[in-house]
């Protein structure tokens, strides 16, 4: 067991000392994050943008999705993606919108039959309009609003006020620095991409939770003990735990984005950015600290203060 200890049991690493380089440093990217948003904007995927959506079945057993995309990669239609689903044998084809309106449409799907052949049939055919796209947008953006309201409405009564609003602070950063991101690198922004920045917020929120239970326990344990040390203890118990949890979510998300495909890389590249990378940095450097400015423990002192001049002869 010693060898998987990835961090020894006594490690009294001093995290807070560097809350004067993390804020400004978070601050300053957090701004950068904004501006290549507003500037550089994201590259709307299908969902967003609108296109051609197709379900078809394979009528020789389980489909090809490699050589189903080989062949409708060759068509020049631009953006096109292919996700199993249902059965083995059913696959779901979406391709984005081509220029030219309702006739170009027609043309790309006569282009998609004449490829595919009568190897497949044709389940569904139909055209993902500007309206419908939106509509999928402001639902993500929605989703994502009450996720963080949920998440300082349940830290409210788990924790105190400052929890609950150093957690969202926390979870923000790490939405706003992984959008920069994905507008940065230009990644497919699509639902996979809504589902991924969900998984980030629970991720996050699980690492942050559980620094922020240590530091209530050691809050009632040790009375005397100043916030930052305070602070420092909780991170350094249960920095083995957070270590070997994004060492082992980045090995599996390392291996689908080598090996999974282009179905997932958005979804993955994603990931890889907001857990491993942003969610780690977040919890230790940002969560844990900024109970300090928000003033947690500040009348817990205050009142031992108090105590000790009554005590003194």
């Amino acid at each position: 067991m010693k060898l998987l200890r990835i961090v020894p049991d006594d490690t009294k690493f001093d995290f807070m000392r560097f809350r004067r380089i993390s804020f400004p440093i978070s601050a300053l990217l957090s701004i950068a994050a904004i501006a290549l948003y507003f500037f550089n904007g994201l590259n709307f995927g299908i969902d967003f943008k609108g296109g051609l959506l197709m379900e078809v079945q394979s009528k020789a057993g389980p489909a090809d999705l490699a050589k189903m995309r080989a062949t409708l990669g060759e068509l020049g239609l631009g953006e096109v993606q292919l996700q199993q689903f249902g059965g083995p044998n059913d696959v779901l084809i979406r391709i984005a919108e081509q220029p030219g309106g309702e006739a170009a449409q027609q043309t790309a799907v006569q282009k998609v039959r004449g490829a595919l052949g009568d190897a497949v049939e044709y389940r569904r055919v139909e055209v993902v309009g500007p309206r419908v796209s939106g509509e999928l947008l402001s639902y993500g953006v929605i989703g994502l609003m009450l996720a963080i309201f949920g998440i300082l409405i349940y830290l409210w009564f788990r924790f105190e006020w400052q929890f609950a609003l150093g957690a969202m602070l926390a979870n923000v950063h790490d939405l706003v620095l992984t959008i920069g991101f994905m507008s940065l690198v230009q990644i497919d922004f699509d639902l996979t991409s809504i589902a991924a920045l969900l998984t980030i917020l629970g991720y996050s929120l699980n690492d942050t939770v559980v620094i922020y239970d240590r530091i209530r326990e050691m809050l009632r344990r040790y009375k005397k003990m100043p916030m930052t040390e305070i602070l420092n203890a909780s991170i350094n118990s249960t920095l083995s735990r957070s270590v070997i949890t994004h060492v082992t979510v980045t090995l599996a998300l390392l291996a689908l984005l080598l090996f999974g495909g282009n179905a997932i890389h958005s979804f993955t590249a994603t990931m890889m950015f907001g857990v491993a990378l942003v969610g780690t940095y977040t919890s230790i450097f940002i969560a844990a600290p900024i109970l300090i400015y928000l003033g947690v423990g500040e009348g817990r002192e205050s009142h031992l203060r108090a105590e000790e001049k009554d005590d003194r002869p």
